[in-house]
């Protein structure tokens, strides 16, 4: 009688330990999942500024052109 005891509690912890090991292993993926789509997002702003930076850079540039247009407008 023991034994059956002994063999029906290890089944059970053993399933037990099955069940929290596939739910921390879901767990995991899903938390590698975020980092993966905070990863993504990231690149996007970073690509996003980039292009941003660029294009005050090329306004900026116009800017000077059109100043140095008028002022040399203004000398003549």
């Amino acid at each position: 009688m023991e034994i059956a005891t002994i063999a029906i509690l290890g089944g059970v912890l053993i399933a037990l330990a099955g069940i929290f090991t596939d739910a921390n292993t879901r767990k995991q993926k899903i938390k590698l999942k975020a980092i993966e789509k905070e990863v993504e997002l990231e690149k996007l702003r970073l690509e996003s500024y980039t292009m941003e930076t660029e294009k005050m850079r090329l306004e900026l540039e116009h800017s000077k052109v059109l100043l140095l247009e008028e002022k040399h407008k203004s000398t003549k």
